[in-house]
């Protein structure tokens, strides 16, 4: 009986779906930095795979001339997620806060965002998609959070309100 008990556990127990893998296969290309310098800025980002592929988002943020942001985002065909609830994210930060964002279409203006706080040690960071609220520019929009009906782009966010060096590793996004 405990044997039949490990086995149904196992098969309750399933892996995340993967958005992306950060692996030795995957490209830096697939990745784009956006800093506040697209508004005048002086934030410096950048995104690049480590030995063992893992992607790697580190920078400076700067508030000089209005800046205070850096990300980096990902664009991909229309997935529908309406089986789905949450992502699931592997990852090693700097113990900062940080940003997820996501959006139900590339055209989008607003992104859906939450924030997680990273450990300076491996994590698995899980977010609700119910819980992901509508933003665009930094404020909050009164409309529905994250439907989970769809996704086109996936976005990492630093942006404090202090000038900071930041770092984070990342390997993998999931859903589940």
């Amino acid at each position: 009986m405990k044997y039949l008990m490990v086995i149904v556990l196992a098969y309750m127990v399933s892996d995340p779906v993967v958005v992306y893998d950060f692996n030795r296969d995957s490209k830096d290309s697939d990745w784009i930095v956006v800093d506040d310098v697209v508004m005048g800025g002086r934030s410096e980002g950048g995104f690049t795979l480590n030995e063992k592929g893992h992607g790697v988002f580190s920078g400076k943020v700067s508030l000089e001339n209005n800046g205070g942001f850096s990300s980096v985002r990902h664009r991909f065909a229309s997935r529908n997620v309406e089986e789905f609830s949450k992502f699931v994210i592997r990852l090693k930060g700097d113990g900062k806060a940080y940003q997820f964002r996501v959006k139900s279409e590339n055209y989008d203006r607003h992104s859906y965002i939450s924030y997680f706080q990273t450990t300076g040690e491996w994590q698995t960071i899980e977010i609700n998609f119910s819980e992901m609220y509508p933003s665009f520019r930094g404020r909050k929009l009164d409309m529905p959070n994250f439907p989970g009906k769809t996704m086109e782009e996936i976005t990492f966010l630093i942006s404090n309100n202090k000038e900071e060096s930041y770092r984070m590793e990342v390997d993998l996004i999931g859903i589940e």
